[in-house]
């Protein structure tokens, strides 16, 4: 194709280095071409096809530019100034709410209607346009099988869209075409359940004809939706609506469709938990792992170790923190040592916590009270830990030394501990409901994958296994912006983000030994029921004219 290397700027665009970088493709809701735009470029409708991925955004700067862990039990964001003291505090609002993604969805929902509405006859297009082309039939299937394929990945973008939605407000309005100015004034919210049965429907009517695995088919366009993204969407999405939050009645055919969602997805054979649990979120490996479903390839670059280094590393501003909420939770897997509470645990801590008086990155880390990582020193870590999940080692930012990185979108082990909860909340433990694995299998399988090595969960009962798994998305899915959102769907959230925060204090001892202190870093507030739910933004509220109801107490 003579055009296609003005397609690979816009892949690149738009799935590489940015989302929403790329000028061509930052079609926001006012800047959309006209449809006889469309209709004579060729390039305007292939970067159009792509404009919906441009919304998404990669959970490394969820909140405040970093993760979303801190407002939940797992860290604390250094910066006294950070938003997320919002959310601790409990003082977020319909007209203040720094996660807020009511419009960016909503966008990209705009974004794939566009594009779905402007190029339902993309084969005469580019038959009419040989010219400007090729004159090849070859490459005029290839053409009209990219644009298909655009078109069914603009479907389960929109549904991921759509459940990124229903996660956070609940009810929303449920929008399938390109509105005017006077249709958005006029929209009401849509029943939670009947967006959960769009999602899964859009994703079932396109789930056979979507890529397999884009990398292997074209490495430049790796980052595209395929058929096991779509899955995972589907999976997550039916887990959230038989969740208690979702699911008051406690509807078990809820959960058995969940779990076959999840099954589906394990049952394409294709992914699989990778041998090295650290390296699998650093650098290129996150992407060219067989474990990762869909990640969102953000390119070369430094950013995240900036933000997030430890105080005393040149260059490292410490950012997120780990809690001793979360380090707590991490079971012992030998013999405990009174003198280093980090001996013998499980060694996932080792893989994504930085703790005192490792070596890590090229030095000691000094967390002790007057070491050079303490908090006596501006901006250090509040909590006594430091992040190591997803940090590339040894970069030299003082150089401005980068690598590549990208944010898991989707990965197996995630899959897996969805269907383990939802086999458990159907069938119980050990019921396999003749599909050859049960949940006690699946949660075992993520315990002892390569490297983590854990024993086989001990639980005796149903409810014994709900806690076990409970704790197996803690520690394997930590910081990986699911544990408040589990949290919120289990409707823990009330108790458990209501506790205070707890940190640990280091004291050096003179023989050279360290002293371990709990203490709180701040308390916290979650209010319930309201706060299960976030405001719909009061703009939104207030240019419906009523017709738009706000969420509960808000």
């Amino acid at each position: 194709m003579k055009l296609k290397n003005s397609y690979l700027f816009i892949i690149i665009c738009s799935l590489i280095i940015s989302f929403g970088g790329c000028e061509m493709l930052d079609t926001r809701i006012d800047t959309l071409p006209t449809e006889e735009n469309i209709n004579t470029n060729y390039t305007t409708l292939w970067g159009l096809g792509y404009a919906p991925y441009t919304y998404l955004k990669n959970g490394f700067s969820s909140i405040d530019g970093n993760l979303f862990a801190a407002v939940s039990d797992e860290a604390e964001q250094t910066s006294p100034t950070s938003s997320t003291q919002l959310f601790n505090e409990g003082s977020w609002n319909a007209y203040r709410n720094p996660a807020d993604v009511y419009d960016r969805c909503y966008e990209g929902i705009r974004a794939a209607n566009f594009f779905l509405e402007n190029s339902e006859d993309y084969k005469t297009f580019l038959a009419l346009n040989r010219d400007t082309i090729s004159d090849g039939q070859r490459q005029y299937n290839l053409d009209v099988k990219d644009v298909s394929w655009l078109r069914n990945e603009s479907r389960v973008l929109r549904a991921y869209f759509y459940f990124e939605l229903i996660k956070r407000y609940g009810d929303v309005p449920l929008v399938t075409k390109v509105l005017t100015s006077d249709d958005n004034t006029d929209l009401v919210r849509t029943g939670f359940e009947e967006v959960v049965d769009f999602i899964v429907t859009e994703i079932d009517a396109v789930k056979n004809n979507l890529q397999s695995d884009w990398a292997s088919y074209d490495v430049t366009q790796a980052g595209r939706i395929t058929q096991g993204a779509a899955l995972a969407i589907k999976a997550r999405t039916l887990l959230y609506a038989a969740s208690p939050l979702n699911n008051s009645s406690n509807d078990l055919t809820k959960w058995e469709k969940a779990a076959t969602a999840a099954k589906e997805l394990m049952e394409l054979n294709q992914y699989y938990l990778a041998d090295d649990y650290q390296q699998l979120f650093v650098a290129d490996n996150t992407a060219k792992s067989r474990e990762t479903i869909w990640a969102l390839r953000l390119g070369t670059n430094n950013s995240f170790e900036i933000k997030n280094y430890p105080i005393a590393t040149p260059g490292g501003e410490s950012g997120v923190t780990p809690a001793q909420n979360l380090v707590g939770a991490y079971e012992y897997k030998g013999t405990p040592d009174p003198e280093d509470p980090y001996t013998n645990r499980d060694p996932r801590l080792a893989y994504s916590i930085v703790t005192n008086n490792i070596f890590w990155n090229g030095r000691t880390m000094e967390i002790w009270a007057g070491g050079n990582d303490s908090e006596h020193n501006t901006n250090a870590s509040k909590t006594g830990y430091y992040l190591k999940k997803f940090l590339n080692p040894n970069l030299n930012l003082v150089q401005n030394e980068s690598k590549l990185r990208s944010w898991i979108v989707f990965r197996y082990a995630e899959v897996l501990l969805n269907y383990a909860e939802a086999m458990n909340e159907a069938f119980g433990p050990d019921d396999n409901n003749g599909w050859g694995i049960s949940a006690r299998q699946a949660v075992n399988a993520v315990r002892a994958r390569s490297g983590v090595e854990m024993p086989a969960v001990d639980a005796n009962d149903q409810m014994e296994m709900r806690e076990k798994i409970k704790h197996e998305r803690r520690i394997e899915l930590a910081f990986e912006d699911h544990r408040y959102w589990d949290l919120v769907r289990w409707k823990d959230a009330g108790e458990v983000l209501s506790e205070p925060l707890k940190g640990i204090k280091v004291m050096k001892n003179e023989d050279g030994s360290f002293s371990y202190t709990d203490f709180v870093v701040e308390n916290r507030k979650f209010i319930s029921p309201k706060m299960y739910r976030f405001p719909i933004p009061q703009v939104e509220i207030s240019k419906s004219e009523g017709v738009l109801v706000q969420n509960p107490e808000w």
